[in-house]
């Protein structure tokens, strides 16, 4: 039986196809089952590269957004510098103030 032939079967008047067949409740044969695995598969390969083209869509973003942070947490590095700066020399101080033996 072909899948044309079947009452689970609708052509809508713009050529999309439809199947309204349930593997679990009216499988007429069993080259339905295989015809529905492969449906399903078809509908998530399409899922996955929409999927895919909207990652790509944001990846320039998601480049100049890790850009514009790694700036900031340098520009952040850089203004706390002075503390560590300040916190080497006083520890210097105090090694050189101490009684060596």
């Amino acid at each position: 039986m072909q899948c044309k032939d079947c009452e689970f079967y609708h052509k809508s008047p713009d050529g999309e196809i439809s199947f309204a067949c349930d593997p679990f409740t009216n499988v007429k044969e069993p080259e339905c089952l295989a015809k529905w695995h492969l449906i399903k598969i078809n509908q998530m390969v399409i899922s996955y590269q929409a999927t895919l083209d909207y990652y790509r869509k944001l990846a320039p973003m998601q480049e100049k957004m890790f850009k514009v942070m790694e700036r900031e947490l340098d520009d952040m590095d850089e203004g706390e510098k002075w503390k560590i700066a300040d916190e080497d020399n006083e520890e210097e101080g105090e090694n050189q103030d101490a009684p060596k033996l």
